[in-house]
């Protein structure tokens, strides 16, 4: 029997906050009324701000995996050929969809520490001369491993080798937690969903779609009609869905995008980056390392913490969950049993991050973990900071 509040510290999905919760409580509406078309076009307004576009933006009532899906059959078709990179569990899951839907991936290994590299990507497309490469495929923000690949470099790897691949990018772990621009970045396709930085429960996920992303949708052949945007993209115009939408989890997007919008996203990015300085921060006084091995791609929604070589880090957990009501992600793949992961994102604040390093640090010592009890002390030295 545990009192007080369980603390969710998975990256994902998050805690959500109250108000979200109150909004979607409200009486479903009918949604082909006029008063669902008011909420539809407002929220397909207001979410273009977060993605950082002015192009349209596409909403699922489903998982993040469903957006990956979206983004492959609206612009590919049978054999074409995908350059994606391991950087860590989630990017070898959607190569491994790529291949399942009749894809030819390229698929550049990795070490799960580090995230794409830009230069590899310059290269891989300048040797394809024969353009047979359609799309790159890049993470942004590593779910399992807290390594987030820098874009806009990536970016210009791909403009410097003069190559036409779309650049489709997963943001489901950094969209609404870490800086995204995708116009101003030349993403072609964001991928996106509701239960992490947008604060929601699972449910929704989202395609960002450029001008050329649907011009590559006119000829993209792989089968696909749920999926398909096309005809939600014209439904959306006058308010409306082609299928029943998730009314009350668009009832709870519009409440979010409004909290969102209060705080300022530059005040939420910053937020997050605080967040994440202190976490790492424990965790170097601890004694412990931090599994993102460059800094310029640390996250600033989740950190990956590396456990000693003979200490399990699913035990940690299990003592943490136990005796102190704390979720704490585990390790996935190739890193079971061998990171704990502390997500530091979405409804978020300073005692909220203190209760989980605390937490944590506790668990560690119950565990056996040979670890220097400073690392809570020093977490609050940042935060202390102005």
């Amino acid at each position: 029997m545990h009192t007080g509040r369980h603390f969710l510290q998975i990256p994902g999905p998050t805690n959500v906050p109250d108000r979200v919760l109150h909004a979607m409580a409200a009486p479903t509406i009918d949604h082909r009324g006029p008063e669902f078309a008011a909420l539809a076009l407002r929220i397909l307004e207001a979410i273009k701000q977060v993605f950082g576009t002015v192009s349209p933006i596409v909403i699922y009532p489903a998982s993040g995996t469903g957006a990956w899906e979206a983004a492959l059959v609206n612009t590919l078709s049978p054999g074409d050929r995908v350059l994606s990179f391991e950087t860590g569990h989630f990017a070898t899951l959607w190569q491994d969809m790529a291949r399942g839907l009749g894809l030819d991936v390229d698929f550049v290994p990795g070490d799960w520490r580090h995230g794409v590299a830009p230069q590899t990507v310059e290269e891989k497309l300048a040797a394809d001369t024969s353009r047979s490469i359609k799309a790159v495929c890049v993470v942004h923000n590593e779910t399992s491993t807290g390594v987030t690949s820098r874009v806009p470099e990536i970016r210009r790897a791909i403009d410097a080798a003069g190559h036409p691949a779309l650049l489709l990018v997963d943001t489901i772990s950094s969209l609404g937690s870490i800086d995204y621009q995708h116009d101003e970045w030349g993403v072609d396709v964001t991928v996106a969903g509701s239960q992490k930085g947008l604060m929601l429960p699972p449910g929704l996920s989202f395609n960002a779609v450029s001008a050329k992303a649907l011009e590559a949708s006119r000829t993209a052949t792989l089968p696909k009609s749920f999926w398909n945007w096309k005809p939600i993209i014209e439904a959306n115009k006058n308010g409306f869905f082609p299928y029943t939408p998730a009314t009350n989890l668009l009832y709870g997007l519009d409440e979010a995008l409004r909290m969102l919008e209060a705080e300022g996203l530059p005040a939420v990015f910053a937020r997050h980056a605080r967040h994440a300085e202190a976490t790492r921060a424990a965790v170097r006084a601890w004694g412990l390392e931090v599994l993102c091995a460059d800094e310029r791609e640390y996250s600033g929604s989740l950190t990956a913490v590396l456990m000693p070589e003979g200490h399990d880090a699913d035990k940690v957990r299990e003592i943490i969950l136990e005796r102190f009501d704390m979720s704490l992600g585990t390790g996935l793949g190739r890193l079971a049993g061998r990171v704990f992961r502390i997500g530091h994102l979405g409804h978020f604040n300073d005692l909220t991050l203190a209760g989980a390093l605390a937490g944590a640090q506790m668990g560690l010592q119950l565990a056996g973990t040979p670890i220097d009890p400073v690392g809570v002390d020093a977490a609050l030295d940042v935060l202390r900071r102005d």
